[in-house]
């Protein structure tokens, strides 16, 4: 698997290694500024990203793109 991948809705996933065998990911998005705006981190328990952690990414997004007025 990639270490940084595509989500959906401009949402991207990178991931790495933690000790004793986890795997943390943080969901982010590239603004209009070229900036890396981090949404959501979490430590990843099954091969998929949880519905409700891309959710929760997506709405930050949303949040942080009404406040860059």
């Amino acid at each position: 698997m990639p270490v940084c991948r595509p989500l959906g809705g401009g949402v991207y996933e990178v991931r790495t290694n933690l000790t004793q065998n986890r795997i943390a990911r943080i969901l982010f998005y590239v603004d209009k500024k070229s900036r890396m705006v981090l949404l959501h981190g979490f430590i990843k328990k099954t091969r998929t990203t949880p519905d409700e952690d891309l959710e929760l990414a997506l709405s930050n997004k949303s949040k942080h793109q009404k406040g860059l007025r």
